[in-house]
């Protein structure tokens, strides 16, 4: 029987993805270099670490010189937070958290992103609530697809991965969520949406396309 349910953050609770992709675009396309979504999705849910693509390190690359970091990155951070917190909580996301409250579920957040932005925006959308666990990427060595995220935020829950379900949108997201030994449920947005996501259990388009109380009757009858 399930007991828990982490949800990613990025993409999953409010749609982070394509105003991420979109200002980063506009960074390369400053130099007069185009940066493809094929690219960019190599560390969408991974955050920027250096095994994966990592825009910071690729521009410079291309470019050819060094680049004054300390006078784009406030700009590209704030461009970023204006466009995100003018977005709504994505569809179906409200309504599994009050089930998940009704049902006497556990619920946490695994995210690749740190506490002050994750953290930042469950309280500004007044979500953060709901959460019994966070852990972001100061909490583990290493961040998705390592499966240290979630197997972080079931300790905290107190429950073992066979009975909870991973909520995702991302390839990482996915893979770090089966290698944790968790049922993965993934709903695309239009940027990961690119991504082959067959390593998932179960493909929505939105969390309203399935309820709940079905997905658990759906999982338990597997």
């Amino acid at each position: 029987m399930i007991e828990a349910l982490v949800f990613d953050f990025d993409g999953l609770i409010i749609e982070t993805e394509e105003p991420d992709y979109k200002t980063w675009r506009e960074i390369y396309q400053s130099y007069g270099i185009d940066l493809s979504l094929e690219d960019y999705a190599h560390c969408i849910g991974a955050g920027w670490d250096e095994q994966f693509f990592n825009p910071y390190i690729d521009l410079v690359t291309k470019v050819g010189h060094p680049i004054s970091w300390d006078e784009i990155e406030p700009k590209r951070k704030q461009i970023i937070k204006d466009r995100v917190e003018k977005l709504p909580v994505l569809p179906g996301v409200k309504t599994y958290l009050d089930d998940a409250k009704r049902l006497g579920l556990k619920v946490g957040v695994a995210s690749s992103s740190h506490h002050d932005w994750v953290d930042g925006h469950l309280t500004r959308l007044g979500l953060i609530k709901y959460f019994e666990t966070i852990k972001c990427a100061e909490d583990v060595e290493q961040t998705k697809p390592s499966p240290n995220l979630y197997l972080a935020a079931l300790r905290d829950l107190d429950v073992p991965p066979y009975k909870a379900i991973a909520l995702e949108d991302s390839l990482n997201g996915v893979l770090s969520a089966k290698k944790a030994g968790m049922y993965c449920v993934v709903i695309p947005t239009e940027v990961t949406r690119q991504m082959s996501l067959d390593h998932a259990d179960l493909c929505l388009n939105s969390l309203d396309e399935l309820p709940l109380e079905k997905l658990l009757q759906r999982i338990e009858k597997q």
